[in-house]
């Protein structure tokens, strides 16, 4: 199992990151398409190319097409907007807030899976890429679709563990 492999990948300095691994994907109480959907668009936001080797064919068999697709279309849009809304929001001059985007979000609206599991995946690779407007844009789209907070924590546990081993095993490579 991949999972396995990565996880005796973490040096034990990261043992905490090891433990955290095998709960947020191990134990996740998430339905498959939900989890392996929020590991695929998070691997790929960690930007760390050992972690997406490691869980994509695991994501790959856990998925139908149309979800691996989404999840990796959710990786990529957010990938955008997280950029665009980010730097909107930081600006001090608000008159950026109120001009047109002018970007193409097609996928958004119709992104070939249920609404719920490609808001979730959004929302996580938000949580890596630390954009507080599309945060609580997809947080609250999906409260109103009545997910739970507990459903919304899930996807950030996993993208900031994620996260945090695509970095520890980077910088083990780049010091190796």
């Amino acid at each position: 199992m991949a999972l396995d492999e990565l996880k005796s990948a973490i040096p034990d300095y990261a043992k905490d990151l090891k433990l955290n691994l095998g709960s947020v994907i191990g134990n996740s109480d998430l339905p498959q398409q939900q989890l392996w959907g929020t590991v695929l668009a998070c691997a790929i936001a960690s930007r760390s190319p050992r972690v997406l080797r490691e869980l994509e064919p695991e994501a790959k068999a856990n998925l139908s097409p149309e979800a691996y697709t989404a999840a990796k279309s959710a990786a990529a849009i957010m990938s955008m907007n997280n950029v665009f809304y980010r730097t909107r929001h930081l600006l001090s001059d608000s008159e950026y807030g109120t001009m047109r985007a002018g970007l193409r979000m097609n996928v958004i609206g119709n992104p070939g899976v249920d609404k719920v599991d490609f808001e979730l995946w959004s929302f996580a690779v938000s949580a890596i890429n630390g954009c507080g407007m599309c945060l609580d844009s997809h947080e609250q789209v999906l409260r109103k679709a009545d997910v739970s907070r507990e459903v919304v924590q899930e996807a950030f546990k996993i993208a900031s563990v994620l996260q945090a081993v695509g970095v520890t095993l980077d910088a083990e490579a780049a010091l190796a």
